[in-house]
């Protein structure tokens, strides 16, 4: 499988190289662009700083441009929170994508988003702030509603990124499980 891996609001860390390496390893292939040119950051709010410095249309056509070169070969987008509503909204733009693997994070929909059983995984933490209930709620309605197959799997107790080693939500168990789901999960596609 052909994956676009995007990182979270602390740029391309370890932990996403990491996981691009553990999708390799699995047999997939997989790019992992850097939308903060090379910037990381150590907290969320030193990230969305920077995140709203560059703005959203920026961030996507970053993120549009990673992704062309290799979206005829039909793509499973994958990211990390902020990287999971960035590769929503370049999966549900691309009528050949083969999948949507979400990691800590959902976007909004745009109100003519239509896709054919596109293949979606979320994986979050139970309770999140960045993802509460009702919002979940809402976008898994809406998500139908445009077409997809969805399948959420919550992690009771984790922190908001809870794959991540080097932050403080890690949360060993929960993320061994969630690799244990999501790599089942592209085996069917």
């Amino acid at each position: 499988m052909n994956i676009m891996l995007f990182h979270s609001t602390f740029g391309l860390r370890p932990a996403v190289l990491a996981a691009a390496d553990r999708l390799r390893a699995a047999g997939h292939e997989v790019w992992t662009p850097d939308l903060f040119g090379g910037r990381t950051f150590g907290t969320v709010e030193e990230g969305m700083a920077h995140n709203e410095e560059i703005g959203k249309d920026e961030l996507l056509r970053r993120a549009v441009l990673a992704a062309a070169p290799y979206s005829e070969r039909g793509l499973v987008y994958a990211g990390f929170s902020l990287g999971a509503s960035i590769a929503q909204t370049l999966a549900l733009g691309d009528d050949k994508a083969r999948g949507l693997l979400l990691l800590h994070g959902t976007s909004d929909l745009a109100p003519n988003a239509s896709v054919d059983g596109l293949p979606v995984q979320l994986h979050v933490a139970e309770p999140d702030p960045f993802e509460t209930d009702d919002w979940l709620s809402a976008w898994y309605l809406q998500m139908g509603r445009a077409g997809a197959d969805v399948e959420i799997y919550r992690y009771t107790g984790a922190g908001h990124l809870y794959t991540d080693p080097d932050l403080p939500d890690y949360d060993e168990e929960a993320a061994e499980a969630t690799w244990r789901v999501a790599l089942g999960f592209l085996e069917t596609l």
